[in-house]
């Protein structure tokens, strides 16, 4: 490059050094790339052999996603090695150490990724059991919480790895948190208590329980048709949606007319004047409700005494149904025939009398006192 004179020698001083800092260079590089791709087909082969032979044997996908994971963290660990090599060699350090604290970050994804096929295998485990809709719900919410936290710790070790302080970091988003757990505490509120739901399980989709705020002239029961992890939806009888918040439901009592079997005991009250057979009452009532559907059999309807009352005797008719959806229809029926079962048999039902009883000795009459005898 004599002809390009000064400039010409300086770039044949540049070419002669970087000739001679490539040239001992190049041939290690080209091996650091072939034994780390020898090594990562090696490794994935014994894996997938391992895999036919054991893992697919198995009625479990544990394994199969535990593979997995070995495949992404070999890959990952073959590249990151090789990159940081490499960058060793050509004396890149800086360059370097951010490769292996890029490694290690990127290596919590698998891990998140795993948790997270490990949660679903278990969510769908939970689900095929219960078949409640609050799993559905609830369970993929914790699923993708649990990657972000994953994937969160791991920017947090790289960043540590590369020399990041990351105690401010910390502190921020301490402080955000709790700005935004005040600004949102019924909202956080709502959501523990859909936590607690979905783990104490009061009720589950399908139930039927008491409603505490149901509009006026309604029903107040209701079907439960969705659970959330803020609110809870029910649908009473008149195909009114309540929604209700969860933080409400954990607060009050709640009657879950279906959690223990269909079958429930109705009380049903009614009143007889005292000139009444009772006798003959407590054997009408049982054989009214004997004839209508859905009253069991066995155990049999009875009726028992309660108390006295101004012009009544108070009694109960107890009665079981298999289906606790009809209550209000069994009941209604009973109480229609029992008042026309007492009309034909002369059982009078009761209402207010007053007695009034007149004196006359002693009395003046009302002659004798406009006389003024009186």
């Amino acid at each position: 490059m004599e002809f390009l004179g000064p400039a010409g020698a300086e770039l044949t001083e540049v070419w002669l050094r970087g000739s001679a800092f490539v040239a001992p260079r190049w041939l290690p590089s080209l091996g650091i790339l072939a034994g780390s791709g020898a090594a990562y087909v090696l490794l994935r082969a014994i894996l997938n052999r391992a895999q036919h032979r054991w893992v697919t044997r198995t009625s479990t996908r544990i394994d199969d996603f535990a593979v997995a994971l070995g495949r992404s963290v070999i890959l990952l660990s073959m590249v990151a090695w090789a990159v940081t090599r490499l960058f060793d060699l050509w004396s890149l350090p800086v360059i370097a150490d951010w490769g292996r604290a890029a490694w290690l970050g990127l290596l919590f994804f698998p891990v998140s990724r795993f948790a997270s096929r490990l949660l679903s295998e278990l969510e769908r485990g939970i689900v095929e059991r219960t078949g409640a809709a609050i799993d559905q719900t609830a369970l993929p919410m914790v699923n993708r919480a649990v990657r972000f936290l994953i994937i969160g710790l791991g920017v947090f070790v790289a960043l540590s790895e590369m020399g990041v302080d990351i105690a401010p970091l910390l502190a921020g988003a301490g402080v955000v948190g709790l700005a935004l757990s005040l600004a949102a505490k019924d909202t956080l509120s709502n959501l523990i208590a859909g936590v607690l739901i979905v783990l104490d399980r009061p009720f589950g989709v399908g139930d039927r329980i008491e409603l505490w705020s149901a509009p006026n002239e309604t029903g107040t029961w209701g079907d439960v048709i969705e659970i959330g992890l803020r609110a809870t939806k029910i649908r009473n009888p008149d195909n009114l949606v309540v929604v209700v918040p969860n933080s409400e439901i954990m607060q009050r009592d709640i009657v879950n007319y279906t959690m223990s079997g269909e079958h429930i005991r109705l009380r049903i009250p009614f009143q007889i004047s005292y000139e009444s057979d009772l006798d003959a009452v407590k054997h009408l009532l049982p054989a009214i409700a004997r004839e209508v559907r859905n009253v069991k059999a066995d155990p049999a309807p009875f009726v028992i005494f309660r108390r006295f009352g101004e012009s009544e005797v108070m009694i109960q008719l107890r009665v079981w149904i298999d289906q606790a959806r009809e209550r209000r229809r069994v009941a209604d029926e009973i109480v229609e025939r029992a008042m026309i079962a007492f009309r034909r048999n002369g059982i009078e039902m009761p209402y207010p009398k007053r007695e009034l009883y007149v004196r006359s000795a002693g009395v003046p009459s009302l002659e004798d006192r406009l006389a003024g005898k009186g």
